[in-house]
Parts: C-alpha cells; sequence; structure tokens
C-alpha cells in the first residue's frame, strides 16, 4: 500500500510539473513572439524584404541602384508606415520565393505579400493595403491564342516557381518556364519574341509592365479577368503586437487617404479599394 501510495504521489507531482512546464513552454513561445516588436524597437528599425523589379509595385527609378531610388506603391506604403510608428524602414531586395523563409529566419521582419488561407495558418498578416485581381499579358496578334482560361492547354507562361499564377497557369495545362528575381523585361520580352506565351500576374503589374515597354508585340488581354487577390504584409507567425502596430498604421492611412494617395500616384487607379465587375473564381487552388 504504502509503496501505491508513493506511486500515485509521485504521478501526481509528475503531472504538475509537467503542466507547469507546458504553460511555462506556451507562454515563453508567446514570449518569444511577442519580443518581436521590442527587438524591432530596440533594433529602432524595421527590414522589409521586397523584389526592387516591379514596375509600379517596388521598382528602381532613375540610374544606378541607391537606396534612395527604390520606390512604387509598396516601398512608399512601407516608408509611410515606418514614419507612424518612429521607425526607419531598411529594404531587402529580395525574389518572391525566398520571401517566406527569410521571414521564418528572421533575415527580414516584414514584406508585401497576397492574402492567402494557406499562409495565414503560418504566417501573420496585416489587413489589406491593396486590392487586385489577375489577368494576362499576351502577344498582341491573336493574344496568343488564348481567349478564355481553357485555352492555356499546351501554352508556355512564364512565371516564378510558386505563386498562385504558375498554379493557375498548370491547372489549365500550360507549362510554367520559370524565373528567379527577373525584372519585368525578361517575362515580357520572352512572350514577345515567342519563347512564352503568357504571363499571369496581377492586373496592376502586367497593365505597367506592358506600358513600360512600346516597343514589344504585347498587350494586356482585354477580356479575362480572374483570382481576384489581396495583398498584405507578412510576418513571423505569433508576431501579434509588430501586426496590431502595423494594422493601426494602415488603418490611419486608410482614413486619412494615404493609400489612395499613393494607389492612384503609381497605379493611375486606386489599388487600395476592392475593384468592381465580375471577376472569374477559381476553384481547387491550393495556395
Amino acid at each position: 500500500m504504502c509503496v501505491r501510495k508513493w506511486t500515485v504521489i509521485l504521478l501526481t507531482v509528475m503531472f504538475v510539473l509537467s503542466a507547469c512546464g507546458n504553460n511555462e513552454a506556451e507562454s515563453g513561445d508567446k514570449d518569444k513572439e511577442g519580443k518581436k516588436w521590442k527587438e524591432i524597437q530596440d533594433a529602432d528599425e524595421i527590414v522589409v524584404g521586397t523584389p526592387g523589379t516591379l514596375v509600379a509595385s517596388s521598382y528602381y527609378e532613375g540610374e544606378g541602384k541607391s537606396k534612395e531610388q527604390l520606390t512604387g506603391y509598396e516601398v512608399e506604403v512601407m516608408r509611410e508606415i515606418g514614419k507612424r510608428l518612429n521607425l526607419d524602414i531598411t529594404f531587402e531586395i529580395i525574389g518572391f520565393d525566398s520571401v517566406l523563409s527569410a521571414i521564418k529566419s528572421g533575415r527580414i521582419d516584414m514584406a508585401g505579400m497576397g492574402i492567402t488561407d494557406k499562409r495565414k495558418k503560418t504566417f501573420n498578416f496585416t489587413n489589406p493595403i491593396k486590392y487586385s485581381y489577375t489577368t494576362m499579358v499576351v502577344r498582341d496578334d491573336n493574344y496568343s491564342g488564348i481567349h478564355k482560361l481553357e485555352d492555356l492547354e499546351g501554352k508556355v507562361a512564364g512565371g516564378a516557381s510558386s505563386t498562385v499564377y504558375s498554379q493557375i497557369a498548370r491547372k489549365f495545362g500550360a507549362k510554367v518556364k520559370t524565373y528567379g528575381n527577373a525584372p519585368n523585361e525578361a517575362y515580357l520580352r520572352d512572350v514577345n519574341n515567342g519563347r512564352t506565351d503568357v504571363v499571369i500576374n496581377d492586373y496592376y503589374l502586367s497593365k505597367f509592365g506592358v506600358a513600360a515597354f512600346p516597343e514589344f508585340d504585347i498587350t494586356l488581354h482585354p477580356e479575362l479577368k480572374f483570382h481576384p487577390t489581396r495583398k498584405g504584409i507578412v510576418m513571423k507567425d505569433g508576431a501579434d503586437k509588430l501586426q496590431e502596430k502595423v494594422n493601426q498604421a494602415i488603418a490611419d492611412m486608410r482614413g486619412d487617404g494615404t493609400l489612395t494617395e499613393l494607389a492612384k500616384k503609381f497605379y493611375d487607379e486606386d489599388a487600395s479599394k476592392k475593384p468592381e465587375g465580375n471577376i472569374r473564381e477559381i476553384e481547387g487552388l491550393d495556395f
């Protein structure tokens, strides 16, 4: 009886210690992520990942590549957030396919990225800073033979390997030619010269990409509008205080018209608000 009694007591103590340990671990995890905002304050800066290759969103203006010449809607929104939080913004040029791993590793603190249910399971996102939809850049001659999404069957689409745009291309039977952190010109030149047939991408990026290269035999598809999108700012999972602070800055920018002003400056349209019209939803995307 004595042995059994002490066994019960020992198990009870072990259970209590285990529960305390779990609570401390959970609290430690929360504290660890809660420290993200304090770490940023202590460093007096937010490190933001951005491609620097996307006209109107994140690109270099003028000759050379000094920090002062990096601009675009996403870039200026980030700078404005920094001002409102009394923090410096440091940009790190990074390709889309490397953003999430850089967030996880702590190499960067934030980046602009499309908000999806799948990504929200493992990362924190702010409220949207940009709304859009997806369309195509095709050759001006007969739209590269593409008049509906189903016509992508057998075509070659240029894109990054892990974007929803490449997933859409594959879903409808296209082969994807992948690029690294290439400028718009590389994608669009390949459509022009026939190495690829189409670039599926964000409406605004596509619109300004086509306008930037009038010498290319390419056009924005006039009929196809699909897969509505929302872009927010991604950060490490659990960085709730940072998310709260950035969301407040975004709300203030939306309220005082700064988001609208920046959107119209870079896109000639108010990309900070949802687009109007019928936009085709695509089912079954794992993104």
